[in-house]
């Protein structure tokens, strides 16, 4: 459970850090994002998913 708070948070300040450094680029991203055809978002979405999952279990690995 400390892991996924670890990762919410992380995401969090990530998120939060782009918005109030670059929110024009956040903006031209989600204009992009809903330009994409349905299959696409739903393909990027797998990806991160994947991707976040993978970092989150590399995490816990290395830190035992």
């Amino acid at each position: 459970m400390a892991t996924a708070l670890l990762a919410l948070g992380a995401i969090l300040m990530i998120e939060g850090l782009v918005i109030a450094l670059a929110p024009q680029i956040y903006e031209d991203f989600l204009r992009w994002l809903v330009s994409l055809p349905v299959e696409a978002r739903r393909t990027v979405g797998f990806l991160a998913l994947t991707g976040g999952a993978l970092l989150i279990w590399g995490a816990a690995w290395i830190g035992g």
